[in-house]
Formats: C-alpha cells, structure tokens, sequence
C-alpha cells in the first residue's frame, strides 16, 4: 500500500536528477509559503464565519417606534375608536314608512 524505504529513495533520486540540488530547496521554499498562505486565509474566512454565526445568534430587538403594530395578515389594524351606531329601529320605521307611501 505504501511505498517501502527503496521506493521512496528511488523517488528522491528521480526527483533530484530530474530538478537538481539547487532547485529542490527552492520548490521546498515555495511550497512551505504556499502552505502558510492557505492556512492564513482558512484561518481568516473561519474568523469571518465565527463573526457572522455571532451576529447572525443575536436576537433582532426592533428599536423602539410610537407607531401602533401592525395587523396580523387577513385582518385590518383599527387605529381610533370607532362610535357606536345610532338606534337602528328608528331608522328601519323610517325607510319602512317612506316605502309604503
């Protein structure tokens, strides 16, 4: 599964026939600032998630207004009071008399 001890030192000689001794610890040099941004920037985006996963866990406390809250849907929001409706018999004895005239 995994190479053996000649394996991997056949490996390294291919590797330094194939670059040289002077290129090798420069790939080497490259590829370690390589790693060191990545994990600078997977440590900068997990500070942002942690930032935004606090912001987002906070409860949302409207500011206070003087304006009345509004209506649930379906349903009108009365705002003023609104006057009790006049004697109604008397209004129906009206009409009722107007139309048998």
């Amino acid at each position: 599964m995994f190479p053996s001890h000649w394996e991997i030192l056949v490996i390294f000689l291919v590797v330094l026939l194939l670059f040289g001794a002077k290129r090798i610890p420069e790939m080497a040099k490259g590829m370690g600032k390589g790693i060191r941004e990545f994990r600078s920037a997977v440590k900068d985006v997990q500070e942002e998630v942690d930032i935004a996963g606090r912001n987002d866990s906070r409860p949302n406390i409207p500011p206070a207004s003087t304006a009345p809250p509004a209506a649930p849907p379906g349903q009108v929001a009365h705002t003023e009071s609104v006057p009790a409706p006049a004697a109604e018999s008397s209004g129906a004895e009206s009409t009722q008399k107007e139309t048998h005239s």
